[in-house]
Parts: structure tokens; sequence; C-alpha cells
């Protein structure tokens, strides 16, 4: 069954428990196949300290979205890795009419010469299309990402800009979503997170548990998104080869980027509240 109306579903799944949210999960996922514009070489995963993006929000006197306005404390702190987006690399067959990556990012399935599909709005997340995601896997998804559903709707902002011209099945394409959040929360990195929520880290110790669950070049593909001062973790992007995007993460999921974000040598872990 199809769900037809996502947006107007009001998920709770962002304070069901950690047991049911990890291992069937990975299981269950559909293989992530692109059936248009499959000349890419990686994905860019990206998570949300869900915390620290809620103090972003707040901090710059943003719109509170419904899912901080409703934010608890969790027993396990895993939970505030959240499942923002999964974003193909510029393919190749697109690069070749004249298009960098900068315009790719920014404008994604609406890039223009193509795929030039309806621009999607940030601002008005839930006026782009229905993803055709089950009802099943919408509440698999509602437990990794917040903003789905609701009056949020970023899964359809997320698929109508980095998914539709794909092709990809809706229930794989978020699948791998909430696959990949899974293997990282039961990560090293995971517990390195919990560990230390609400504290201070170094940039140097949150490499090094990267590196202890998946090795030294791991660290080079994940940038780090930081705001206010002190600084405080709201994203983290996680650049994966796009050969294994199907297979369990490894030393060899992980690509390169070029730069290492924004959130210098410390950073806080935000924690609930403002």
């Amino acid at each position: 069954m199809r769900n037809v109306a996502l947006c107007g579903l009001m998920l709770s799944g962002w304070h069901i428990a950690q047991a049911a949210e990890t291992k069937p999960l990975i299981a269950e996922a559909k293989p992530l196949v692109a059936q248009k514009y499959q000349d890419f070489d990686r994905y860019v995963l990206a998570l949300s300290w869900q915390t620290g993006f809620c103090q972003s929000m707040h901090d710059r006197k943003r719109d509170e979205p419904q899912e901080c306005s409703t934010q608890k404390e969790q027993d396990d702190k895993r939970t505030y890795l959240t499942a923002h987006g999964l974003w193909p690399g510029l393919p190749k067959s697109i690069a070749a009419r004249g298009v960098d990556e900068r315009r790719w990012m920014r404008y994604g399935c609406a890039t223009r010469p193509i795929p030039d599909m309806p621009m999607a709005s940030p601002a008005r997340k839930c006026a782009a299309a229905e993803t055709g995601l089950s009802l099943e896997s919408a509440a698999r998804l509602s437990e990794v990402m917040p903003g789905a559903g609701g009056d949020s709707c970023l899964e359809r902002y997320e698929y109508a800009k980095h998914g539709v011209c794909f092709g990809f099945d809706p229930d794989a394409y978020f699948g791998a979503m909430v696959r990949l959040n899974g293997e990282i929360k039961q990560s090293a990195l995971g517990a390195f997170l919990a560990d230390n929520y609400g504290k201070t880290i170094r940039r140097a110790d949150f490499d090094k548990a990267l590196a202890r669950a998946w090795g030294n070049g791991s660290v080079k593909a994940v940038k780090l998104t930081c705001n206010g001062n002190p600084a405080y973790l709201t994203e983290m992007q996680i650049s994966l080869n796009a050969a294994s995007i199907n297979a369990p993460l490894s030393p060899a999921s992980f690509a390169p980027q070029p730069h290492p974000g924004n959130c210098g040598k410390q950073f806080v872990l935000d924690e609930v509240g403002y």
C-alpha cells in the first residue's frame, strides 16, 4: 500500500525506542539503484545532530520546526544523530552539459539544462510532490528523520531535489538512509557521540572514533558543519562510493572530499533545550 498523504501523517517514531530502530531496518532495506543518470561515483550522506540543528534554528530566529518544538530528552543519545538526506554526486553526463559541482548541489534535479525538473523550495517543502513512499517505510523513516511527514515534509523536499530524477524507488532511497544511519549509530562513532552528549569535544577525538570504526581513510570523507560561538555541531556530510552504497559500511565505502568543514579544533555536542 502506497502512502498518498505522507505530510498529513503525524508519525511519532522520534519517540520510539532504539530497539525498534536498528538491525531489522538494516536487514530489510531494498537495494538502491539509479534508473537514470547512473554515471556518478559518490553519494553524500547528510546527517544532522538534531539538537544542534534545532539550536541553530532558534539562534537564527527561524520558525521553529514541529520536530524541534516537540523534542525531548532520550535515554539513548545516539537518537539525536538523524537522517537529513542522501545526495548523488554530479553525473558525468550532466557535467558534460556545462554543469559544475556547485550548481549541481544547489539545484539537484532542477538543474538546467538537465534534468530540469520542478524546483523544490526549502521554504515550502510540503508543496513538493508526494514521494510514493510506502506506509511501512514512512514509519521507519520517521524514526530517524524527525522532519519527515507532519508539517515539515523533509522527505518530499529531499526526494524532489535529489532522488526523483534518478528514478530511485522511494522505499529503496529512504531505506538506504535508514540503514546507513543505523550502522553509524551502532559504530564506535555512535558510541563516541553518545558518551560525549552535551560536552565540548575535540575534532581530533571525533576523527579517532571515525578511524576506530572504519579506518584512517574515513576521516577525510567527513565534513562537519557547526554554528554559534562557542561552536556546536549541526550536521555531518559523509562522502560514500556509489559502487558500494548497498553494502555494509567498510573502509572501502568512504571517498575523500576536499574540505573538513567549519567546526575547527573543538565544538559542542549540543543537548536538548535552548
